[in-house]
């Protein structure tokens, strides 16, 4: 889970900034996105062959 501590002084822009890139690191939103829809297995196998290429 991404949290992100702002100290008193500290900038939101910079704390919202920090949070968007931690969960960009951890995978959450495409993580979300994966799951919005329903995907077949094999459409999963043939999409990891075509990233291979």
């Amino acid at each position: 889970m991404a949290e992100v501590h702002i100290e008193r002084r500290e900038d939101f822009e910079k704390a919202l900034r920090a949070f968007k890139m931690q969960c960009k690191r951890e995978g959450i939103l495409q993580d979300f996105k994966d799951r919005q829809h329903y995907t077949k297995p094999s459409q999963k196998r043939r999409e990891k062959a075509k990233k291979k290429r």
